[in-house]
């Protein structure tokens, strides 16, 4: 089995650490930054509810589904740029063998 380089393996997990953070930090704005907004967004409509409402009945989880499909785009990109292989890892995880 071909062994990653240390320096790409370093590099591949702080790419997939800072975007972890960043989804986080967005989900967190997108489910308790609208709580501490409130007021001043209850000026604001949509779908005639004011703002604040709507993204904590709908909005939210909106955004929460949108990260999940980014996410996974985001990540197949990050697995092609660093050279990790998805047909090469199912076949390592069921158990086979592969020689290079």
């Amino acid at each position: 089995m071909k062994k990653i380089d240390k320096k790409v393996a370093d590099a591949y997990f702080r790419t997939r650490t800072t975007l972890i953070i960043i989804y986080l930090v967005i989900g967190f704005v997108a489910s308790f930054g609208v709580v501490l907004f409130a007021e001043p967004l209850s000026k604001i409509t949509f779908n005639g509810f004011p703002l604040h409402y709507y993204m904590g009945a709908q909005g939210a989880v909106v955004i929460f589904i949108i990260l999940l499909f980014v996410s996974a785009i985001v990540c197949d990109r990050v697995d092609k740029k660093y050279g990790i292989d998805d047909a090469r890892n199912e076949s390592i995880g069921s158990g086979k063998s592969i020689d290079h």
